[in-house]
């Protein structure tokens, strides 16, 4: 009130008035813009792997649920945990557990120590040699597997084999069951090896050289210095290749052990994932198959979340 008279004051704009509420939408709006992009970018590939990965993994284990013999007009009988309770009851199962622990083993030297022993000696190679040298070390991870095999089974021929003459020995290689699963090994690492030492040349070019430079200025020698600077800081690389040969070795034997061996002689050579195969291919129970996959699924996932976690503590980084 001024002079008695009342001047009326101008209404307080409220919230959820019109008058707000374009710009809250458009804030809004505008947030939306410009958090969007990065996950408009991840969905082709969260929609392929939901596609490709999860989708199946989800089918599989519902068919792991079923009584199932591949063939399409028979209908799929519900059996509950009943193939589970099969395959934890097989003793087959213990025994390509542990066949696929030695592949494992035997797989290792192939995979870590002599691709770090290669790297180390020849990472001052330069040049046209270089190009060379990669070019010989990658070739048998070029050949197919089933060419390769076909090769080997020739080089292991227990009578015109090159390998028995150069040994002067008549072993019947794939055929007997102490040599088999060693000859699978020995093969597989042929093939894979080339492709680790890429792995740790690529691991021993990311190190700075500036470690080993002050090293040699404090008196160390060429040997310390890949002791106590070179290998702890390839330690990641290590680590990666130690997870890959634990998580794939099996599946690098099939295609060779499908091809030379069946299994055989005696299931020597049959491991995890031979083993998937037989029941789905050989006894037409793909149910018992797909339970047999999420075990090993689920095992597989176990050890690398460990192997992980281990890897994560023991490595060493140069930042």
């Amino acid at each position: 009130m001024v002079s008695g008279t009342f001047v009326e004051a101008p209404p307080l704009a409220l919230a959820g008035e019109a008058g707000v509420r374009p710009a809250s939408r458009e804030t809004g709006r505008s947030r939306a813009r410009r958090l969007a992009p990065p996950y408009l970018y991840l969905l082709p590939a969260v929609v392929l792997l939901v596609v490709w990965t999860y989708q199946p993994l989800a089918q599989t284990f519902v068919l792991s649920l079923h009584s199932w013999n591949l063939v399409p007009s028979t209908p799929m009988e519900p059996v509950g945990l009943a193939n589970y309770e099969q395959l934890l009851s097989t003793p087959e199962l213990g025994r390509s557990v542990w066949r696929t622990v030695v592949v494992i083993l035997g797989m290792l030297p192939f995979t870590v120590l002599i691709p770090v022993a290669v790297a180390l000696l020849t990472r001052r190679v330069r040049g046209r040699a270089q190009g060379v040298y990669r070019a010989l070390v990658f070739a048998p991870m070029l050949v197919a597997p089933v060419a390769g095999a076909a090769v080997w089974q020739w080089l292991l021929d227990p009578s015109a084999g090159a390998v028995n003459r150069i040994l002067g020995t008549d072993v019947n290689w794939l055929n007997t069951t102490g040599t088999a699963q060693l000859a699978i090994i020995v093969i597989t690492g042929w093939h894979v090896a080339g492709f680790a030492v890429l792995v740790v040349t690529a691991g021993l070019a990311g190190i700075n050289p500036d470690y080993a430079a002050a090293a040699k200025v404090d008196g160390a020698s060429r040997g310390q210095v890949t002791r106590w600077v070179t290998l702890p800081l390839l330690s990641p690389t290590l680590a990666f290749l130690v997870l890959m040969t634990v998580l794939l070795s099996a599946q690098w034997t099939f295609p060779l052990i499908d091809t030379l061996t069946q299994g055989g002689p005696v299931g020597s050579t049959t491991n995890l994932y031979y083993l998937l195969w037989e029941y789905g291919f050989r006894s037409h129970d793909a149910g018992l198959a797909a339970a047999a996959g999420v075990l090993f699924f689920a095992g597989f996932i176990v050890v690398a979340a460990v192997l992980t976690r281990l890897a994560e503590r023991l490595s060493h980084h140069d930042d």
